[in-house]
């Protein structure tokens, strides 16, 4: 049975909706005692998770049983904040009324990042995932929510061809909206009434993680949860597009030390030997020390020391990634010795208020809890990535002229390498490949 579910999600070209895209059939493909349902909806702002979870959990848990079978799991927790009550109500009523005795469900806390899938671990099973670890070396797979949504579909033999997004900020109508992949950014904002400001930028993602668009003639990928439309000069904007010289500069000139990044960062909490202060100091000071250097490694880029903890608003997290970027290119990799670190003894009192943090954010305007709109957005156009996931990119599998069919193959794993299979999200006609990305134009 593992074979057969291990094979549907792969040729359903599955991939982590939550994250940085891996492939989901390598990462079902493993013997586990525990399946984690991220549900948690990290991110502030972002509502998609809770909104399949209070309407389409039916769904949802179907692909939850499809990995349980495909790792031999006997436990399958699904983890939602207690703030969502409607959704938390629904999963409550799904678990009584099972009758496997495999499903659970665990109430977090409303704190950031409770998300993070190593975070989400050592609260719901009290095991801490090792240095430059995976769940699966402490007997877990983590699943994000719509991810068991695809999964469900890939078994029924539905290819992954849609998303669901979530649109906020200054923006007309505010919504959780299923859109076909490949969409274009420019055409959903205008759907969702267009922006309300002349002037703006647009996160794809949440704002502590997400990356700020170039432009809005960009397509949503297998991996958007969301879009955020703000000012240019919004603190959640302005780090995010500050050049690497201006972080280094602004940083060697003003960083004091304090090591509040440190104090509060969830890896370092959880024992890893990460200490962001001690790296922040590495653009000065300690730039010859390559072992100080290497802990840059070890983080998540959760944005909590950018965002939350640095008092004179500078950015570490953007420091971790350029030495860690540097650290890649060299070769450069953790040597952990796979043991489960021990927790710092003040993890437990120092968790993230949600609502706090969405204050010094300057976003609590925009948590709205959207619903899905009455009309269907319907693209007349895509441009549909080779690449967005974790690996290579899929071989393109169509030419200019063809006419495909929503659910069709147009781009193929390459041999023997880690990637996902891409489809077709509308009934087109294929118009232009370039740059690896293949543009259909609706008929």
């Amino acid at each position: 049975m593992q074979k057969e579910i291990v094979e549907k999600v792969k040729n359903a070209g599955v991939v982590g909706a939550g994250g940085a895209g891996f492939p989901t059939h390598v990462k079902i493909n493993a013997e586990v005692d525990t399946v984690l349902v991220n549900g948690a909806s990290c991110e502030p702002l972002l509502m998609s998770d809770p909104w399949i979870m209070e309407h389409e959990l039916d769904i949802m848990i179907e692909g939850l049983h499809a990995v349980l079978d495909a790792t031999g799991a006997k436990r399958g927790v699904i983890c939602i904040k207690g703030k969502h009550k409607k959704a938390l109500a629904t999963i409550k009523e799904a678990v009584e009324k099972d009758t496997t005795g495999r499903l659970e469900y665990f109430e977090l806390r409303d704190f950031y990042p409770a998300g993070d899938e190593q975070v989400l671990v050592r609260e719901v099973t009290g095991r801490t995932v090792p240095e430059a670890g995976i769940p699966l070396q402490v007997g877990v797979v983590v699943s994000n929510t719509e991810s068991l949504y695809n999964i469900a579909n890939a078994i029924n033999e539905v290819p992954l061809t849609d998303r669901f997004v979530t649109v906020t900020g200054e923006i007309g109508q505010d919504m959780v909206v299923k859109v076909p992949v490949g969409t274009i950014v420019s055409d959903l904002l205008a759907f969702a009434g267009g922006s309300k400001i002349s002037e703006y930028k647009v996160v794809d993602g949440g704002p502590m993680m997400g990356r700020v668009l170039p432009d809005t003639d960009q397509p949503v990928t297998k991996t958007t949860s969301g879009l955020i439309v703000l000012d240019p000069n919004h603190n959640v904007v302005k780090n995010k597009i500050m050049d690497s010289e201006s972080i280094k500069r602004i940083t060697g000139s003003i960083c004091c030390q304090c090591s509040q990044c440190t104090e509060l960062c969830p890896r370092h909490l959880l024992g890893h030997a990460i200490q962001p202060h001690k790296l922040m100091r590495s653009l000065s000071a300690l730039v010859a020390d390559p072992e100080a250097r290497k802990a840059a490694l070890l983080c998540c880029e959760c944005g909590a020391c950018e965002k939350f903890a640095c008092p004179m608003g500078l950015s570490p997290r953007e420091v971790n990634a350029m030495i860690r970027k540097e650290l890649m290119k060299e070769g450069i990799r953790w040597a952990g010795d796979g043991s489960e670190p021990e927790n710092h003894p003040m993890r437990d009192m120092r968790y993230i208020p949600t609502k706090r943090l969405m204050q010094r954010l300057d976003v609590l305007k925009y948590d709205t809890h959207p619903g899905m709109p009455e009309e269907t957005f319907v693209p007349e156009r895509v441009a549909i990535p080779l690449a967005q996931h974790i690996g290579a990119p899929a071989i393109c599998q169509v030419k200019v002229g063809d006419v495909v069919a929503k659910g069709d193959l147009i781009g193929e794993i390459p041999e023997g390498a880690l990637g996902a299979r891409i489809h077709a999200s509308i009934n087109g006609t294929v118009t232009s490949i370039d740059n690896g990305v293949v543009c259909i134009q609706k008929r």
